[in-house]
């Protein structure tokens, strides 16, 4: 029998707009150094920033450690993936 682990807690912590740690994240759907998106027990999470790069990653607890600039943070209801892609580009273009 397999056992996950599964997290219901979710905290974000941001120390002085150069790093973010959060909680609670079950896994990372896309990132680059400027755009993070992961899928968390409380939806899905947008980190947008310069120079971004993961200093801790822990998969069996869901705890992210991120570095860099940090500009924004959101949330976005529903599929992230599909939202994420309605933005402001895809309404111009189409």
């Amino acid at each position: 029998m397999d056992k996950e682990i599964i997290t219901s807690n979710h905290s974000v912590s941001i120390n002085e707009r150069k790093s973010i740690s959060i909680t609670g994240v079950k896994k990372i759907d896309s990132f680059d150094n400027e755009e993070f998106l992961m899928d968390t027990v409380m939806g899905y999470v947008v980190i947008k920033g310069e120079d971004l790069e993961i200093v801790k990653l822990d998969t069996f607890q869901g705890n992210v450690s991120i570095k860099g600039k940090i500009n924004s943070l959101s949330y976005i209801e529903g599929s992230g993936k599909k939202n994420k892609d309605s933005g402001v580009f895809s309404k111009l273009f189409k």
